[in-house]
């Protein structure tokens, strides 16, 4: 089946996150919605998602669920039976297809992973493992709290109970060559996942590192020296039979996160839990991200809603050329002209289009547009370059 064939075969479906905003400790990388706390109600929490999924429900019925995603924080702190409430209770809201993926995110640590068959049991199908790295000074450096040891014994534990797991790891780290990098990832590609996340290490605004890099004590990997990682991480992963289907993502045919992309096809998706977004056709919504805020506004109003923003359709059309770009499979601009009502004609800029072609960076035919290998290292500017649409005049 083809790309724009499967996902017109998605039809009705729609995704479901849960944010569960809590964690042991700060990593100084991280600027997700993530807080620290000492006692968590678990009977209050449970409440208050379970009336914030039915808020979602009451506007998106008759809907079929292809996935439900629990991302944090950390999700593999939430007690077992909390996660079987919850999706039990999407159950009732929403058909489940038949091919549903129930994917929730864990730390790699010898706790977390002695839940792991309670949370198969509960319905989850798929876990995604923050390694993060394979050496246990980098360990240290991210703040990660687990070993290169006890991620690895979490990875087995994790490939005998679920049927479908991936991994993350970080690289361009400061100081990192390619041959450590090649060697790494060598390693990680050995252990037989049918999924990988491999992210570039950002410096995000609010962030320990931020602060250690204005103070000049973090130096951040060079451009080119990022670029030339990227290359051995494609060369990599393609010999393993991971292709990268996405800039950062990599898979084994079949395994790729059918959850993430509802997000980069531009599909609906509910979002509920501290901070969650979600898109309700042309709409979209943001939950409140403090978790005190975000079970006040539950208590006040029967869901966390801070905004529900209706978007035009200009604004329809550059997100979803910004996140089906991310894609190896591109995207289909005659059909987001027809989703939208945006002209075909406008959607991009025709003459920064050639260019890039001529310069082998994205490829064009009279529908579909796609970035290349080559071009997905610069992909930021590459976005800059060919999308043209013009926002609306606001009154």
């Amino acid at each position: 089946m083809s790309a724009v064939a499967d996902l017109r075969a998605q039809g009705d479906r729609l995704a479901l996150y849960i944010h569960w905003p809590f964690c042991v400790s700060k990593c100084p990388y991280c600027d997700f919605n993530s807080h620290v706390r000492d006692g968590i109600d678990i009977d209050r929490w449970l409440a208050a998602l379970l009336a914030d999924m039915a808020h979602e429900a009451a506007l998106l019925p008759g809907r079929k669920l292809g996935s439900i995603f629990f991302g944090g924080g950390t999700p593999s702190l939430m007690p077992p039976h909390l996660v079987q409430a919850l999706i039990d209770q999407a159950g009732k809201y929403w058909r489940f297809a038949d091919d549903i993926e129930i994917t929730l995110e864990a730390n790699p640590s010898s706790v977390e992973a002695a839940r792991f068959a309670d949370l198969a049991q509960a319905g989850v199908n798929r876990v995604s493992l923050g390694l993060q790295a394979l050496d246990d000074d980098v360990l240290a450096f991210l703040g990660r709290a687990h070993s290169v040891a006890e991620a690895l014994a979490a990875l087995d534990t994790a490939q005998r109970q679920f049927g479908r797991v991936s991994f993350d790891l970080i690289y361009a780290r400061p100081g990192q060559s390619l041959e450590h990098w090649e060697t790494e990832l060598s390693r990680a590609l050995a252990f037989g996942t049918g999924h990988l996340s491999l992210y570039q290490l950002t410096i995000e605004p609010g962030t320990r590192f931020e602060t250690l890099v204005r103070r000049g004590e973090l130096q951040p990997a060079d451009d080119d020296h990022c670029a030339d990682l990227f290359d051995l991480t494609r060369q990599l992963t393609d010999a393993a039979s991971l292709s990268a289907y996405e800039i950062s993502n990599h898979a084994r045919a079949g395994e790729q996160s059918r959850h993430n992309l509802t997000y980069w096809r531009y599909g609906d998706y509910a979002g509920i839990g501290p901070g969650a977004h979600g898109r309700r056709g042309n709409m979209a919504t943001e939950r409140h991200r403090k978790p005190e805020n975000y079970l006040a506004a539950v208590a006040r109003n029967g869901h966390g809603l801070s905004v529900e923003r209706a978007l035009t359709p200009n604004t329809q059309a550059t997100e979803a050329l910004l996140m089906g770009l991310r894609l190896a499979e591109g995207l289909d601009l005659a059909d987001l002209a027809v989703r939208t009502g945006v002209p075909l004609g406008a959607l991009v800029d025709d003459a920064a289009t050639q260019r890039l072609v001529k310069l082998g960076l994205i490829t064009r035919n009279d529908r579909r547009i796609t970035v290349t290998p080559a071009g997905m290292p610069l992909l930021d500017a590459v976005l800059a370059e060919i999308v043209a649409i013009e926002p609306e005049p606001t009154t």
